[in-house]
C-alpha cells in the first residue's frame, strides 16, 4: 500500500471540521432564531398593558414631580403648564429655610428611630415566643398579632382616637379607677406622638413576628443540639447561632418597616391633623398640605427630600444588618 495514499494531520484536520455535527447545530440555529423573535414578541406583546399602565400611571408622575420641584408651579397653572419658570434649586432652599418643614422633619426622625427598634424587637420577641413558649392555641395567637396588619388604618386610628378620648374614653376611664386622672392624649404635646409610636408597633409587629417565625423555623436542629452539648446556655444558643442566622429576615423586616415609617401619614392625618402645635406633623402630611395649599413645586420638593432619606436609610440598614459572610 502506498504511503500516498495515506492521510497527513493536517488532511485528518480537514475531513473533521465542517463535518455532519456542525452542520445540524447551524439547522438548529437557523430553526431557532425564528422561534425566539417570536416569543421576544409575544413577551413583549403580553407585557404592553403593564408597561403602558406603568408608564401612564407611575413612571410619567415621579419624572413630571421632579420637573415641578425645579420649577415654579402652582394650582394657577395647571391650565398653562409650559408658562412656569424653571427656579433651579431655589424650591429646596426655600423648603430648608421653613420651619415648620424641619419640625415635620424632626417628628419624623423620633417616629422612626423609636418605632423601628421596638417593633422589629416587639416582633422578634413574639416569634420567639411562639416558637418555643406557647404551645397552645398558637394558630389563635399568631391570627391575633398579625390581624391588625390586615386591618384598614383608617379603622385602626379611629378605633385608637376613641379609645383615648380625655372624657368618654375607655383609657382614662380605666385610669380613673385607679384613681389617675388620664390626660388630654391627641391635645397634648407630650402625649400625641408616643401614641402614635406605640400604635404603629402595634399594628405592625406582625409582619414582624410572621416573617421572623420563619427565620427561627429554618435554624438547623443540629446546630442547637450541638452548641447545647458544648455547653452553651439558652440565651448564648440564641446570641450566638440563631441570631446570626435571622440577619436576612431581620434585614427584610428593618428595610420594609423603615420604609413605612419614613412614610408615615395616615396616623396623623386621621388622628391629629398633624397637631397640636404640629407635634404630630410627618414629613409626608407637610407635603400633602403644601400640595393641598396649591403649593406643587414645594409638596413635590418635599416628596424628593423624603426619597433621599429613604434611600440613605435603606443604604445605612444593608451596610449594618447584611451578612458579612
Amino acid at each position: 500500500m502506498s504511503t500516498n495514499t495515506l492521510p497527513g494531520r493536517g488532511d485528518t484536520g480537514k475531513q473533521h471540521t465542517g463535518g455532519p455535527e456542525r452542520t445540524a447545530d447551524r439547522r438548529r440555529l437557523t430553526f431557532r432564531s425564528p422561534a425566539r423573535g417570536r416569543q421576544a414578541r409575544a413577551a413583549w406583546l403580553l407585557a404592553g398593558p403593564f408597561l403602558a399602565l406603568f408608564a401612564a400611571f407611575m413612571l410619567l408622575p415621579v419624572v413630571w414631580s421632579l420637573l415641578m420641584s425645579l420649577t415654579d408651579t402652582q394650582s394657577a397653572d395647571l391650565r398653562t403648564p409650559l408658562n412656569v419658570s424653571f427656579v433651579g434649586f431655589d424650591n429646596y432652599v426655600r423648603l430648608f429655610q421653613d420651619d415648620q418643614f424641619f419640625t415635620a422633619l424632626r417628628n419624623t426622625a423620633v417616629f422612626v428611630l423609636v418605632a423601628l427598634p421596638l417593633t422589629l424587637a416587639a416582633g422578634l420577641a413574639a416569634a420567639v415566643a411562639l416558637d418555643r413558649g406557647i404551645r397552645r392555641f398558637r394558630a389563635v395567637f399568631r391570627v391575633g398579632f398579625y390581624l391588625p396588619v390586615i386591618t384598614s388604618i383608617v379603622a385602626v386610628a379611629v378605633v385608637w382616637k376613641t379609645l383615648l378620648e380625655p372624657r368618654a374614653g375607655l383609657v382614662n376611664l380605666v385610669l380613673g379607677w385607679f384613681g389617675i386622672d388620664g390626660p388630654a392624649w391627641l391635645a397634648d404635646t407630650r402625649f400625641a406622638l408616643p401614641v402614635m409610636i406605640l400604635m404603629a408597633v402595634w399594628r405592625n409587629l406582625g409582619t414582624v413576628m410572621i416573617i421572623m417565625l420563619a427565620g427561627l423555623q429554618s435554624v438547623p436542629q443540629s446546630l442547637m443540639e450541638a452548641a447545647e452539648l458544648d455547653g452553651a446556655g439558652p440565651w448564648q444558643r440564641f446570641w450566638r447561632v440563631t441570631f446570626p442566622l435571622l440577619r436576612p429576615a431581620l434585614l427584610l423586616t428593618a428595610v420594609t418597616t423603615g420604609i413605612g415609617y419614613l412614610q408615615f401619614f395616615d396616623e396623623p392625618f386621621v388622628m391629629t391633623d398633624g397637631g397640636p402645635l404640629d407635634s404630630t406633623l410627618s414629613a409626608t402630611l407637610y407635603a400633602y398640605k403644601q400640595f393641598g395649599n396649591g403649593n406643587y413645586e414645594m409638596a413635590s420638593a418635599a416628596s424628593y427630600v423624603i426619597f433621599v432619606l429613604i434611600v440613605a436609610l435603606t443604604v445605612l440598614q444593608f451596610r449594618v444588618l447584611r451578612d458579612k459572610d
